[in-house]
């Protein structure tokens, strides 16, 4: 059986059990700007806002959604780059009791459309330079699928103000905020300015929801290849907000680096959630530059950076790394992929800086799983947090394992979700019952050591893991059939030092038709999230399969791998 962790690694001043406020989210931010109404909650490129203008921000983008006709329950789409719109917008659609569903920014027409959907909303917030994609979705749907109201939003709008940016702005960036972008054609739906709908001067209806009603709807995808909505009620958001401010040690003093997307589990919940009910400050990065997020480190005095890996890897790249006066922090960890061991070592060689590796998933809103600060270990996932019950078991006889033996990872605790959108059996498929209680599958293998930490082995589930971004084949290999010259593909992963792993395409061309590499990794990047897109392609005369005529791609995958290592 799984032994329980040591004392001796828990974390000092950390409860092993919590009981979360039993209050809808909106809840939080009505609580911070109450108790620090000059406080400053934002900071973006320079531009602070304060949690009092927040609040009423959000509460003029309310009262308008409901003048659109939004009402409790309504899905909301959400999709923009980190910026103060994204918190507005979000916060907004709560204070309306609507449903967040946020939207990869990455993603292209045929994922927004599914998403549109299967979602069933009817309005979006969206940034105006992603807005075509959107749009082009939007056309390609039945009119009783589409949306019928959109709030556009352009990143400028939270440039104005008296405070100046005091840090140069990356060269590619300047022109990305500051381009006007014209308005696609969205159909039947109606569009409305940003500056518009703030100038709303109606009160917002009182808040109904409470613990029980969902409040954000995350998509990952599946085997099946068809993205699915996590349900997370209000309670699952609420209690990891408030239990990884315990777990680290994060205050109303604190100050957070935001350079994680807002649209990802972790981004959401450890980002914006757990800020706003800390009644901390959130210094806010659009997207990812290495020299600029260092010196923003350093200027803001950032006491907490949440991260994947991949950012420290790159940041650590820099020419300038030995420049960065990283001394501010007092915590930095993250997760989706693994931390390379050098530069863990080279992140404490040059700041004496220990990385906190954690886990969790879409469906757990986030960590289950964390490094306690003071007894890291590395290439490990943590130990389950506050009231985090992780098992390890036999995939096929769901009977527990003993220590170091690996199985699959189940989890029980008041973080999981409630289930998949509208899709009962898939629900069903995700939860089993052992001794009693009713665990989450993750589909990931692991094993205990004998203090009690976790480990990752392998995975059940046939699914790549690029910079902590989930790519499920069959998804990719179902847009890739979409392409005229394919007749086959299998989509497998191969090591990368960068991101950990990347996509690779096996395929088979159509008879008398001509396709290089070249031109089909750029296809699919017009027609896929960029990370879902193969990096590298090898064309074969046919993919192997096995007698019963299944796709081999665990032995493609195997092979892929070993010719790396070899390789390297």
């Amino acid at each position: 059986m799984p032994q329980t962790l040591k004392p001796a690694y828990w974390p000092p001043r950390v409860p092993r059990h919590l009981r979360a406020p039993a209050t809808p989210l909106i809840d939080n931010l009505l609580t911070s700007a109450r108790r620090y109404p000059d406080k400053t909650a934002l900071v973006f490129l320079g531009r602070k806002t304060t949690y009092a203008s927040l609040l009423q921000q959000v509460e003029r983008m309310a009262a308008f959604m409901q003048q659109l006709g939004v009402k409790r329950g309504d899905r909301v789409l959400l999709m923009m780059q980190n910026c103060p719109q994204l918190v507005i917008a979000h916060f907004a659609i709560l204070r309306a009791d609507a449903v967040v569903v946020p939207v990869n920014p990455m993603n292209r027409a045929h994922e927004l459309a599914h998403t549109i959907t299967d979602a069933g909303a009817r309005l979006a917030v969206v940034a105006d330079d992603l807005a075509p994609h959107l749009a082009e979705a939007n056309s390609q749907l039945d009119p009783t699928h589409q949306l019928t109201h959109v709030i556009s939003a352009h990143y400028a709008e939270a440039l104005t103000g008296t405070d100046e940016p005091d840090l140069p702005l990356p060269a590619a960036w300047r022109d990305w905020l500051a381009a006007p972008v014209p308005s696609p054609d969205w159909g039947g739906a109606t569009v409305h300015d940003w500056n518009a709908a703030m100038a709303c001067t109606a009160t917002p209806e009182p808040i109904e929801n409470g613990p029980d009603d969902l409040a954000i709807l995350p998509y990952t995808s599946g085997t099946t290849g068809v993205p699915k909505g996590c349900m997370h009620p209000q309670r699952t958001v609420m209690y990891n907000a408030h239990a990884m401010n315990l777990w680290k040690h994060f205050t109303p003093e604190s100050i957070s680096l935001v350079a994680v997307p807002m649209f990802h589990i972790t981004g959401l919940v450890i980002g914006l959630h757990s800020t706003i009910a800390a009644g901390a400050t959130m210094v806010i990065l659009p997207r990812w530059d290495r020299d600029y997020g260092g010196a923003t480190i350093r200027r803001w005095q950032v006491t907490h950076w949440i991260n994947i890996p991949t950012m420290v890897i790159d940041l650590l790249a820099s020419q300038n790394a030995d420049q960065y006066d990283l001394s501010s922090l007092e915590y930095i960890g993250g997760g989706g992929a693994a931390m390379p061991q050098a530069i863990a070592q080279r992140l404490w060689d040059l700041y004496q800086l220990r990385y906190c590796e954690a886990y969790g998933l879409t469906e757990t809103c986030g960590p289950t799983h964390s490094n306690p600060s003071h007894a890291t270990k590395q290439q490990c996932l943590g130990v389950p947090y506050m009231d985090a019950n992780a098992i390890v078991v036999d995939p096929e006889t769901l009977s527990p394992l003993p220590t170091d033996t690996p199985g699959e990872i189940l989890i029980q605790g008041p973080m999981v979700f409630d289930g998949y959108w509208g899709r009962p059996d898939p629900t069903q498929a995700a939860f089993v019952t052992v001794d009693g209680v009713r665990y989450f599958r993750t589909g990931d293998l692991g094993r205990i050591d004998e203090s009690g930490y976790f480990f990752m082995t392998d995975r059940l589930k046939r699914m790549i893991n690029v910079s902590g971004y989930k790519v499920w084949p069959a998804e990719v290999e179902a847009m890739l059939f979409k392409h005229p010259a394919v007749a086959e593909a299998c989509i497998i992963s191969i090591p990368d030092d960068y991101s950990g792993e990347r996509v690779h395409a096996v395929v088979v061309t159509r008879q008398g038709m001509n396709l290089t590499e070249a031109a089909l990794i750029e296809w699919a990047r017009q027609e896929m999230a960029v990370y879902k897109a193969p990096r590298s392609v090898r064309f074969v005369d046919a993919i192997p399969k096995s007698g019963s005529g299944k796709v081999m791609w665990r032995v493609m995958q195997e092979a892929a791998w070993a010719a790396a290592k070899t390789t390297a």
